[in-house]
């Protein structure tokens, strides 16, 4: 399988591309106004603490409170470190209104909910996961080859023995540095001390709220977390991007130096690669499958919901076997879409019904296989009684949706507006209230072109009806830029 990963940059936004086998899998879109701040570290103040949720908000200069549980509070002992409890203590003896705290994003704010923070602090590099107040060394779950998992903590456990002084804490190993070598792994553990020490000497001086540090840009966080061994090339469309990105790579990761390219044709980097395209189509609500069926996706503010529909794909054996293909198709369909959209949460599929249970296993076993290339942690559960399959993707950031889209003004994010029908019979009653309550001499409505049309022909017989019993003339006007629902009833 080969990959590439496609860099867009313009004055108003960044967006990357990571395409496999020529197929759009992944977009992230960074713009100045709503940048990411999943990573960026904090000095806050505690501004609400909410016993009944174990939990507290704490100002850090956004928009929005961000939100802290209890859980993601550890106390520190007599040295410094985390000291970790069984059970999560009461927030109130953990936290006060008014107290400084220095905190992490974790998750991103997303609709109306501020950013999800936490007080266990950790930077990384494009190898290691430093955590100052921790002393674990955790090697990434991906990483299965257990001779490579030794190896890898024996390298970092004698960089911390060579640094000695220079800095305590814990790390993590990441996924990426399985095909890391010796001299990449040991300097990046001194490196991640520098930068800590530096982060930590500005903490005193700090005005709160501010920030302490912040994460990389998106087309230098590319370099350091999406790169991976099969991975062919990395193309950029802008020459001062590019230039950095070299310089970047050079200094902290040689290897990935040679995937860079500039790339300075005429036709837009996107195009070439029909990611503007794939793009349109990931904010529709169905997905055409090549058999004939489709998906019908649907994002709500408690779960996205996948149903799968066979449609105009009839099979060819019998009903059981169409249905079965149908699935498999839909499993693979499904992972790459939850990707792309960067759907997070609870997410429910209703897979078309299957008797067979091989089938069943077979549909779960390739969807679980397919979400293994997904970067975000997920868990799948088996086929429900009422044949739905739960599962749950991390969700740290918003929605390709969220943030290409805005809720519909006309309909108000509903998805649906009052039949025209509707909206006469709501006029014809606001009239008959009006004529109870004022003695004027005829009634001007204005309304859209849709509910004129329809009150001047098809309910023509119940307008002269209601002008007999109020005894007074009801006059129509279209107002252009109204909408379907509204409407205005003028005394005149």
């Amino acid at each position: 399988m080969s990959e590439e990963l496609l860099i867009n940059v313009a004055p108003t936004e960044t967006r990357v591309a990571l395409v496999e086998n020529g197929v759009l899998q992944e977009v992230y879109i960074e713009r100045p106004q709503r940048r990411g701040l999943v990573g960026n570290i904090y000095k806050g103040k505690v501004v609400r603490v909410l016993p009944g949720m174990q939990a507290a908000f704490v100002n850090i200069g956004l928009e929005r409170a961000g939100f802290i549980h209890a859980a993601d509070i550890a106390p520190l002992d007599e040295n410094g470190m985390e000291s970790r409890q069984l059970e999560v203590p009461d927030i109130r003896n953990l936290v006060h209104e008014g107290q400084t705290l220095v905190v992490q994003v974790t998750k991103d704010s997303i609709g109306t909910k501020g950013a999800r923070l936490t007080t266990h602090l950790s930077i990384s590099s494009r190898y290691l996961v430093y955590m100052p107040k921790t002393e674990h060394i955790g090697i990434s779950t991906r990483i299965e080859e257990e001779t490579e998992r030794d190896r890898l903590k024996q390298l970092v456990e004698r960089a911390i023995a060579e640094n000695n002084g220079e800095g305590k804490g814990g790390f993590i190993v990441r996924t990426v540095a399985e095909v890391a070598t010796e001299a990449e792994i040991l300097a990046d553990v001194p490196f991640l001390y520098h930068l800590w020490n530096n982060l930590n000497a500005s903490i005193a001086q700090a005005a709160v709220p501010s920030v302490l540090h912040e994460d990389l840009p998106l087309f230098l966080r590319t370099l350091r977390d999406l790169v991976k061994p099969n991975l062919e090339k990395i193309r950029v469309d802008s020459r001062e991007v590019f230039g950095r990105m070299v310089e970047f790579a050079t200094q902290y990761s040689p290897e990935i130096a040679n995937l860079l390219e500039h790339y300075p044709g005429e036709r837009p980097l996107f195009d070439l690669y029909g990611v503007e395209d794939e793009l349109q189509r990931a904010l529709e609500t169905k997905v055409p499958l090549k058999s004939g069926g489709y998906l019908v996706i649907e994002q709500t503010e408690a779960m996205t919901t996948i149903d799968v529909n066979t449609g105009a794909f009839v099979g060819h054996r019998n009903l059981e076997e169409t249905i079965f293909k149908t699935n498999l198709e839909a499993a693979t369909m499904i992972a790459r879409q939850l990707r792309l959209r960067n759907l997070g949460g609870i997410i429910i599929l209703d897979f078309i019904d299957m008797k067979d249970s091989e089938h069943q296993r077979q549909v779960l076993r390739t969807l679980e296989k397919m979400m293994e290339r997904d970067h975000a942690k997920t868990s799948i559960t088996g086929v429900s009684e009422l044949g739905l399959v739960e599962m749950t993707r991390k969700r740290t950031r918003e929605s390709l949706g969220q943030v290409m889209c805005e809720p519909c003004p006309v309909c108000q994010g509903r998805g649906k507006l009052k039949s025209v029908e509707t909206v006469c019979y709501e006029l014809f009653r606001e009239i008959l209230r009006e004529a109870r309550s004022y003695e004027n001499e005829s009634f001007l409505v204005l309304g859209a072109q849709s509910v004129i049309d329809r009150l001047l022909d098809e309910e023509s017989a119940n307008v002269a009806d209601l002008e007999e019993f109020i005894g007074r003339p009801v006059k129509f006007q279209v107002e252009t830029l109204y909408s379907q629902e509204q409407y205005d009833i003028i005394l005149v």
